[in-house]
């Protein structure tokens, strides 16, 4: 039971279940928002379904309307989230400037020692 324990516990297992938990709610609400983003659509040029739509005889509706769902989750997800997470770590975490590298030290060393002899 010892072992079991440590492994429903474990600090990854746990980390992975708050994971899961918070992407599908962060799920609903892209998709949420995907359809208010459709329903804007709709109202400006009608509704933007395209499951009806046969080409020569093949069912392209569904395929289109899927691609199109897609398109507006994409930016949804980009705009919404990855834009603004962006800019809100490069302002309050900041990139360190860049110091000395383990090569620096290490050429100097070399060039020390070759002055020595």
């Amino acid at each position: 039971m010892n072992g079991f324990k440590k492994f429903l516990l474990q600090g990854d297992l746990i980390k992975l279940a708050v994971a899961f938990i918070m992407g599908a709610a962060f799920a609903s609400v892209v998709t949420a928002t995907v359809d208010v983003i459709m329903d804007l659509i709709g109202k400006v040029g009608g509704t933007p379904d395209f499951s009806n739509y046969e080409p020569g005889g093949v069912s392209l509706g569904a395929w289109l309307t899927a691609v199109i769902s897609f398109v507006i989750m994409a930016a949804v997800v980009y705009f919404m989230i990855v834009k603004p997470y962006t800019h809100a770590k490069e302002r309050f975490f900041p990139e360190p400037e860049p110091g000395e590298t383990e090569i620096d030290i290490l050429k100097q060393i070399r060039d020390r020692l070759s002055a020595v002899r």
